[in-house]
């Protein structure tokens, strides 16, 4: 573990609430990131990104991992798999299907930033679809290594998967979206020249 957390940690066993704020502040882009790329809303993202830090505070006495960012992914993950085996067991009553319903309205935002504009394309939506159509296994190696940087040991290490297998998964990924996004990012490439 690094010495900011360890400092913060041990600022917030004694009492120091903001501790807890620069600790929860210094992980929140790449753990919101990927349990973002992992569920369906900004607001099921929310809801598992307090859970793993309800409980990695309810059990902060018995942390003893080297990297603490591993240990809220693992948090993070083993959340994402019990809502996802729960999500089977409830029928919809009324029909709706939400893999019908289109990425974009799913999004908090959908307008692009100035920049985006200017280039006249937005692909994040594109590439958001193209990642939420991944298996489970494949999107979330690609998630924790693209918005975590965990290396691929670590991301074995947390699938409980070989290496091999980690490494195969993100090569399927990137296979898939290049595959999917042939098109967009030919048309991307073509508008800039």
């Amino acid at each position: 573990m690094g010495q900011p957390e360890k400092k913060w940690i041990a600022a917030y066993r004694r009492g120091d609430v903001e501790a807890l704020g620069s600790l929860v502040e210094h992980y929140r882009r790449p753990l919101f990131g990927f349990i973002l790329r992992m569920t369906d809303s900004v607001a099921d993202a929310e809801d598992v990104f307090q859970e793993v830090w309800f409980r990695a505070i309810r059990h902060l006495d018995s942390y003893r991992e080297k990297k603490f960012l591993s240990w809220l992914f693992r948090i993070a993950r083993n959340l994402l798999i019990d809502r996802a085996r729960r999500a089977k067991l409830i029928v919809p009553l009324s029909g709706t299907d939400m893999e019908a319903t289109p990425w974009e309205a799913r999004l908090a935002s959908p307008a692009p930033g100035p920049d985006r504009l200017t280039q006249g394309h937005d692909l994040a939506p594109r590439i958001e679809a193209a990642l939420k159509r991944l298996p489970r296994e494949q999107r979330e190696v690609f998630a924790l290594r693209m918005e975590g940087g965990l290396p691929f040991k670590e991301i074995a290490r947390l699938q409980e998967t070989s290496i091999n297998t980690a490494l195969a998964r993100m090569h399927y990924a990137v296979t898939k979206l290049r595959q999917e996004l042939k098109k967009d990012f030919k048309d991307y490439s073509g508008a800039r020249s």
